[in-house]
């Protein structure tokens, strides 16, 4: 395989056919929802909310500390894995903040466009007519891995700027063109750190392939020229994944380790008939598997199905050449998919099953399905039937015996009548194909047709699988979640002033971010990771959400709770489940409030402590009701503080009646901060105490933390298993908690510095080429002269 010259650029072709068919593919959802795209899940719980918040919160001061975040995190680390570095996000703060729900549709439209014209770029280079190169960008943009991820929305943004880094990389090696594949590591890394971690490994597998395939021909200032740039532009685009690498070292989902026969075999064998399913079928809905239920199913992005063709270009490829790039690549991928510790070497070698990765070996599958239809010597029937037989092959699951209780049943599938479609789309898929390829091949019509037929089925199934789960979640969603955004933005401005969290009794996910209130409900897997650490010491899970029981009335005391917001349809509920403590505030459309009777504010004083093995040998639901009687120690704090604080006595190391949570909350008032503030950048608390104390600030703890008493720099320490803590003297304090994001500086610097050096090395480059050129010598002429 030897690339080929480029006559002719379909960039801005291939860039429009996608964009069309993406927005025609979204309309119908746009009529229904009446101008705004709801879908399910992740989809309308983060990615709406957390557009509209990220553009308020940076077009209103910026700052690197967001309360709105759960209990309050780092805004950058809470953001850069979902949307802070991605080059889409930024482009729309050219909108106003209000506009971000509406504007999430036309964004997946620009990201389907943008990953079409990325796929053909790179495509181009691999085959003869630049028509299949607009095919396989069409497979790429549509193909089951993007629409899947749909649901994820920022997944999609990488999706889109693969290719351009593939592209570069290849430009890199074959024309030894300097400076672009620099420039598309910095994004990519800037883009997503999470990905990028894959995409290294995908690239070296790449590189390795193409090397041994003899396609890359390069020597030691080739390879030394990519590894300046590989290292520059880690260096540029480390802004934000150092901060985010710092703080998920100490994020406990983090460490995941395999164990013994992990490393080879999935726990589960459905596992494997996901794989292979996920391969010839269009997607399932992310959190409705059609067949397979057991093993690590759901929301993983399974799937490399491709519009139209499925698995046969990609078959009769692998079945008609030999030792080739592209099929050594795809192989490879295969054998790393299939093996649980080759799998998560795309994440760090962490044993939580993803297939996040699979849309670097789905760019190559396009490639090489195109490759098959132009190469007269492959025979696309070796593919097409392979494809049509596994297909029908999963028939078999719907007359499986089944026993359950005495009581036989046939067929293991879920969701026949979702399988029967989804079987039948792939079947119409492959015949339609087919027939354009009878019908055409061996004539220069047929990337034309074919072309149509991708994007138009692209259309087809794309709008069914978005209406699988959209219309799953349709009588709970439907016109309601949109009025609960309205009402939340206006709600937030009704509120009080103050420093205060507020709580939700079933609103929708992240209704706090639309207020610009710290919620205890939040559902965001990268907060800081002291909150992680936090919630687990009184039986809270703390995964990728946080959602303390309504029972824990102690907990909700102690970090701040003022206000809980509820649908008015669900007031009566929470009445009744909630008691005396809290009382009807007022409303705001579809919204009621409720004010705590028993809240705290986030700053106040103690007079006793406990140890942590005290603290620990309390049930854990009576935990929250300790914490406000005594802050937790450790044994070196205990020495630094243990002349203003006293042990707890032991008589009250029990006792915890909501009646006595009554007093402590009252003696904690006592001690609390007469006035606190809080901004983008920390809090200010101001005190006016008989004596020096200890004052707990209800923020998670951050390393980025520093802390002013009276102007004089304070250590700031951890406590209570999360929270922050500082000893504060007698009289009035002005006490004032700042945040920088932790890491950042050290990441602005290397990135300023590797500036300075790329543009010293491309500068150096330019100049050696023109040396060259310079030195080379001149093309001899011949003087013809006129004979006498």
């Amino acid at each position: 395989m030897q690339p080929l010259t480029k006559p002719q650029n379909k960039y801005w072709l291939t860039f429009g056919l996608c964009a069309l068919a993406a927005a025609l593919m979204f309309l119908p959802f746009y009529v229904v929802d009446g101008g705004i795209f709801l879908y399910a899940g992740d989809f309308n719980s983060q990615q709406i909310p957390f557009y509209y918040y990220a553009n308020e919160f940076l077009k209103s001061g910026g700052g690197t500390f967001s309360w709105a975040t759960d209990l309050g995190s780092d805004f950058w680390n809470s953001y850069s894995f979902y949307l802070a570095g991605s080059p889409f996000f930024w482009f729309t703060l050219l909108f106003p903040a209000a506009w971000q729900p509406f504007l999430m549709a036309p964004m997946l439209v620009l990201k389907f466009a943008v990953a079409g014209g990325g796929a053909y770029l790179w495509t181009r280079r691999w085959v003869k007519d630049p028509n299949m190169a607009v095919l396989a960008g069409c497979l790429y943009a549509f193909s089951g891995f993007t629409v899947y991820n749909v649901f994820f929305n920022h997944f999609v943004d990488v999706v889109a700027l693969f290719p351009y880094l593939l592209w570069t990389l290849d430009e890199a090696v074959l024309k030894k063109r300097r400076g672009p594949f620099a420039v598309l590591v910095a994004l990519n890394l800037l883009n997503n750190y999470f990905f990028f971690a894959g995409q290294v490994v995908f690239l070296i597998l790449y590189f390795v392939c193409m090397t041994a395939s003899g396609v890359y021909k390069w020597n030691g200032k080739t390879f030394g020229a990519l590894a300046a740039e590989s290292i520059l532009g880690c260096g540029m685009g480390c802004v934000l994944a150092w901060p985010a690498l710092l703080s998920l070292a100490e994020n406990p989902r983090t460490v995941d380790p395999f164990s013994g026969f992990g490393y080879v075999f999935y726990s589960k064998a459905q596992q494997y008939g996901a794989i292979l399913y996920s391969l010839f079928f269009p997607p399932d809905c992310p959190y409705m598997p059609v067949i397979f239920d057991e093993g690590v199913i759901k929301w993983t992005s399974m799937s490399a199905y491709l519009p139209l063709m499925g698995m046969a270009g990609v078959i009769a490829y692998l079945r008609c050449t030999q030792k080739t790039a592209f099929r050594r690549i795809l192989f490879s991928g295969l054998v790393m998919a299939l093996v649980p510790a080759l799998n998560s070497a795309f994440y760090a070698m962490n044993s939580s099953y993803y297939a996040r990765w699979w849309y670097m070996p789905i760019l190559v599958m396009c490639a090489a399905s195109v490759q098959a239809l132009e190469d007269e010597r492959i025979d696309i029937k070796k593919g097409v039937r392979p494809t049509v037989a596994v297909l029908l092959a999963f028939c078999v699951f719907a007359f499986l015996p089944v026993e359950e209780d005495g009581e036989w049943s046939f067929g293991v599938i879920d969701y026949p009548e979702k399988f029967w479609l989804n079987l039948g789309l792939a079947l119409l898929g492959v015949a339609v194909f087919w027939l354009l390829w009878v019908q055409y091949r061996r004539r220069p019509l047929l990337a034309r047709r074919l072309t149509a037929g991708v994007l138009a089925f692209g259309c087809l199934y794309g709008i069914t699988h978005i209406s699988i789960g959209k219309f799953a979640q349709w009588t709970n969603d439907a016109g309601w979640r949109t009025q609960q955004y309205e009402d939340a933005r206006a709600l937030g401005e009704t509120l009080p002033e103050g420093a205060y969290r507020i709580d939700d009794y079933e609103c929708y996910d992240n209704v706090g971010l639309w207020m610009g209130k710290s919620c205890l409900q939040f559902f965001n897997s990268t907060v800081a990771p002291s909150i992680m650490e936090f919630y687990p010491q009184f039986g809270v899970k703390r995964d990728v959400r946080s959602e303390p029981d309504l029972e824990d009335y102690a907990l909700r005391g102690l970090l701040a709770v003022k206000y809980t917001v509820t649908p008015v349809a669900d007031a009566a509920d929470f009445e009744e489940k909630a008691g005396d403590d809290w009382v009807y505030w007022g409303a705001e459309g579809s919204l009621a409030v409720y004010e705590n009777q028993y809240a705290l504010p986030m700053a106040y004083g103690y007079e006793y402590y406990v140890t942590e093995e005290q603290f620990e040998g309390v049930p854990e639901n009576q935990r929250a009701n300790l914490l406000l009687r005594a802050v937790v120690l450790t044994e070196e704090q205990i020495a630094a503080w243990g002349d203003v604080l006293q042990p707890l006595p032991e008589d009250l190391l029990g006792g915890f009646s909501q009646e006595a949570y009554h007093q402590d909350v009252v003696d904690r008032q006592i001690q609390g901060a007469a006035q606190v503030s809080l901004d983008s950048r920390g809090l200010s608390a101001r005190f006016n105490l008989q004596k020096e104390t200890v004052a707990l600030l209800a923020v998670p703890w951050d390393p980025g933390f520093t802390v002013t008493v009276n102007g004089e720099e304070t250590p700031v320490e951890k406590v209570d298993g999360g929270l922050c803590a500082v000893r504060i003297p007698a009289g009035e304090v002005d006490l004032r908690l700042d945040h920088f994001t932790f890491g950042l500086d050290q990441s602005l610097a290397a990135a300023g510095a590797s500036a300075v050096l790329f543009a010293g090395y491309l500068v150096w480059h330019r100049r050696r080429k023109a040396r060259r050129a310079w030195a080379k010598p001149l093309p001899e002429t011949t003087i013809y002269r006129k004979e006498n």
